[in-house]
C-alpha cells in the first residue's frame, strides 16, 4: 500500500512532469510580461484597470489554455485523459473569452450622455487573447498583438485628434419658471455656432413650472465654437436659468 502511494506521489515529480511544468512556467512568465506591457499604458493614463489587472488576465488566460494541451500529464499522468480522447482546447478558450466579457463590462461607466471605459474593456479582452495565444504556443503572434494593442491605445487617439471629426457636447438647460423653450429657436442658435442638435437625444423634464432640456449637440467640424465659448454665450441666452456642458464621450 505504501509502495503504491509512493509511486503515485513520485509520478508528480517525474522527469516528464517537471519538463512540462517548466514549459508551462515559461509560458506564464511570457504572458505576465506581455500583460504588464499592455497594462502599463492604462496605468500611465490613470485608468482603473492597471498593470496588475492586465497581468492577471493575461497570465490566467494563458494558464487555462496551456493546461488543456497537456492532458497526459494531468494528475501525475493518472488522469483518464491519458487513454481517452483529449479535451477540446477551443471549449476552454470559449469559457475564458466569455468570463473576460463580464470583467470588461465592469469597467464601462455611463453618466448622462457620456460613456467611458470602452477602450479599457476592449483592451482587457485583448489581453485575454494575448494570454490564449501564448498558451497555445503562438509566441510571435502574441508579441505582435501586444505591440498592436499598445499602438492603438497610445497613438490612435492622437490620430483621431488629427483627422477631421465632429465633436459632440452634452447640454442640459434649466429655464426660468414659466418660460417655454422652442425647438426652432434652440436649433437656430445652435446652427449659428456651428452645431446641429441631435433631436433624437432630447429629454425634457418639468418640475415646479421649470423646464429642463437634456440633449446632444454635434459640431459641424473642429472649428465650431468650443465648449468654453458656448458656456459664455449660454449665460446670455434668453430664458436660461442654469446649464451644464460636457463632452459627450463614448
Amino acid at each position: 500500500m505504501s509502495e503504491t502511494l509512493h509511486d503515485l506521489l513520485a509520478s508528480y515529480w517525474s522527469l516528464g512532469e517537471i519538463v512540462t511544468n517548466l514549459v508551462i512556467f515559461a509560458n506564464l512568465v511570457g504572458a505576465l510580461a506581455l500583460g504588464l506591457f499592455v497594462g502599463y499604458e492604462r496605468s500611465y493614463h490613470g485608468r482603473a484597470a492597471g498593470m496588475r489587472t492586465y497581468a492577471l488576465v493575461c497570465t490566467a488566460s494563458c494558464a487555462l489554455t496551456i493546461i488543456a494541451g497537456y492532458p497526459a500529464f494531468w494528475f501525475g499522468g493518472h488522469s483518464a485523459f491519458v487513454t481517452a480522447a483529449p479535451p477540446d482546447p477551443t471549449r476552454v478558450i470559449q469559457g475564458v473569452v466569455t468570463g473576460i466579457g463580464f470583467l470588461g463590462a465592469g469597467v464601462i461607466m455611463k453618466e448622462g450622455f457620456s460613456i467611458s471605459g470602452l477602450t479599457t474593456a476592449a483592451s482587457i479582452w485583448t489581453s485575454s487573447a494575448i494570454g490564449i495565444m501564448v498558451g497555445v504556443g503562438f509566441y510571435g503572434a502574441a508579441i505582435l498583438l501586444t505591440a498592436l494593442a499598445a499602438f492603438c491605445m497610445t497613438w490612435v487617439s492622437k490620430l483621431e485628434r488629427w483627422l477631421p471629426s465632429r465633436p459632440a457636447v452634452a447640454i442640459t438647460l434649466h429655464f426660468h419658471p414659466g418660460f417655454v423653450p422652442r425647438e426652432e429657436t434652440l436649433g437656430q442658435a445652435a446652427r449659428e455656432r456651428g452645431y446641429d442638435i441631435a433631436w433624437g437625444t432630447l429629454r425634457i423634464e418639468q418640475k415646479d413650472g421649470r423646464a429642463a432640456w437634456h440633449f446632444v449637440a454635434v459640431a459641424w467640424n473642429k472649428r465650431s465654437a468650443p465648449v468654453p465659448e458656448l458656456a459664455a454665450e449660454l449665460t446670455r441666452f434668453e430664458g436660461v436659468d442654469s446649464f451644464s456642458l460636457s463632452q459627450a464621450r463614448n
